[in-house]
């Protein structure tokens, strides 16, 4: 079942932006630790991430723009996403070619090409840590996110939305994390934000969040930026993150957020996955 991507416009948290704040420290796993599933993409260049692990969605007008009235459509192809034969997982958005007549939302064809990749029914976080080693494209109008989505059957928003990392458009320097639920969703969602040295695309980054009961933090390259509890949520209440989650990579253009691409946008914008590590319990 396709599901759709909202606009996660950050609400901020004041005092935990630029890596800085009161977020609890959040240890990197044990040297010995060995996580329940891992994606490690060994394999030759060209071939397509594992079908035992991954599922391909494809589409964007029957998606209803994926929630957000992006412009890409999401392939099956190789193009779009493959293994590098050097142990990466790449995902790129690409212009459409010529004559592509590819049905989208707010218009008539999508001029782009691009691809959302998910683990939904066949692997889960429901305790522990996920980690993911990724250089991520940056450039107008691009919207490259790694996140999770909640396997309790309930419509979105009360499904919940991890955020892990997004990077948006004009701003190649800042990683957002966020959470999404029934009563903070979209612009409201709750999160916050951190700089990296460079651009997101330039080196790889570990982003990982850490799921504990009733805890989730934040963090890139093993330093905590953001912590979300339920005494933080407009309704404690209505804390839905006690449940399995599944992941989802993918490359977005163009949408309410972060806006259109234009001639500067690159194309192909590639992520580069490294690794999906997962430590704790859950389903794989």
């Amino acid at each position: 079942m396709n599901r759709p991507r909202r606009p996660a416009l950050v609400l901020a948290l004041a005092g935990l932006l630029g890596g800085c704040g009161t977020a609890a420290q959040t240890p990197s796993p044990r040297a010995t630790e060995r996580p329940f599933w891992s994606a490690e993409f060994a394999g030759a260049a060209g071939t397509r991430p594992s079908a035992r692990s991954w599922n391909t969605e494809t589409g964007n007008r029957e998606a209803e723009g994926w929630g957000n009235d992006e412009l890409q459509y999401y392939t099956d192809d190789a193009a779009n996403s493959a293994l590098d034969g050097a142990g990466h997982l790449l995902i790129s958005a690409r212009r459409a070619p010529a004559g592509a007549q590819l049905p989208c939302y707010t218009r008539e064809w999508c001029p782009w090409t691009s691809a959302r990749l998910t683990t939904e029914g066949k692997v889960a976080l429901r305790r522990g840590r996920v980690e993911i080693r990724a250089k991520l494209p940056t450039g107008t109008g691009l919207l490259p996110a790694l996140w999770m989505l909640g396997d309790n059957g309930v419509e979105w928003p009360g499904q919940g939305e991890i955020d892990i990392c997004e990077v948006v458009g004009g701003e190649p320097r800042t990683v957002y994390g966020t959470a999404h639920g029934p009563s903070y969703f979209n612009e409201n969602g709750l999160g916050g934000s951190t700089a990296l040295p460079g651009d997101a695309s330039r080196d790889f980054h570990v982003y990982a969040v850490d799921k504990q009961p009733h805890r989730i933090t934040w963090s890139v390259d093993g330093e905590p930026y953001f912590t979300l509890t339920p005494s933080k949520l407009p309704r404690p209440g209505d804390w839905v993150f006690e449940q399995d989650l599944h992941l989802l990579l993918n490359v977005a253009v163009g949408g309410d957020w972060p806006g259109p691409a234009d001639r500067s946008t690159p194309s192909p914008a590639t992520m580069s996955v490294d690794y999906v590590r997962l430590y704790g319990e859950g389903t794989a």
